[in-house]
């Protein structure tokens, strides 16, 4: 799915507000645990997820900018929340709200990464859906990949200091 051959269809997926999707990754992002609410909202088994790169349920509407934020910060040992637009194997989409953090080995090695996502306010996406916007369209601006992330990079950051707040105190704002 992460080469986007499947169309979104603009419907909203279903999933219950109590609760939550969980998934784990090796330092890769490769999935290597996938709850059964998260195996139920993709419309994926197993074998579907586990091996496969996390970004198998992204969704082309989400700016590649959040997932380098992502990056930047789980490498950094950091924990992360940020709103995500995700996509089932049917094309439909479902947004969540994203905790992602390191998961450590007994030496406080990094062994990989646990996300829990619950379902979002609206009134939240409602707030967070034109940013996102802004920025996919800065990315659409730009002929090559890495110009394109680097231009929406750029301008996440401008749009984060126009706030006086770091991303973690923006995502909380909102």
């Amino acid at each position: 799915m992460s080469d986007h051959r499947i169309t979104p269809t603009g419907i909203a997926r279903p999933w219950g507000d109590e609760e939550i999707i969980v998934s784990k990754t090796d330092i890769k992002g490769r999935i290597i645990y996938a709850n059964d609410v998260f195996q139920r909202v993709s419309i994926m088994t197993p074998d579907q997820l586990i091996g496969k790169p996390h970004n198998i349920i992204r969704h082309p509407h989400m700016p590649r900018c959040i997932f380098k934020l992502f990056w930047d910060t789980l490498q950094a040992n950091k924990e992360i929340f940020a709103y995500v637009l995700n996509m089932a194997s049917n094309g439909d989409h479902y947004w969540v709200f994203a905790h992602v953090t390191p998961s450590y080995d007994d030496h406080m090695n990094v062994v990989g990464y646990h996300s829990n996502r619950r379902k979002p306010d609206p009134d939240k996406i409602a707030k967070i859906e034109p940013i996102y916007k802004t920025l996919l369209a800065e990315e659409a601006k730009h002929a090559g990949p890495r110009e394109a992330l680097e231009a929406s990079t750029k301008l996440l950051n401008e749009t984060l200091a126009k706030t006086g707040m770091p991303y973690d105190e923006f995502i909380f704002s909102l």
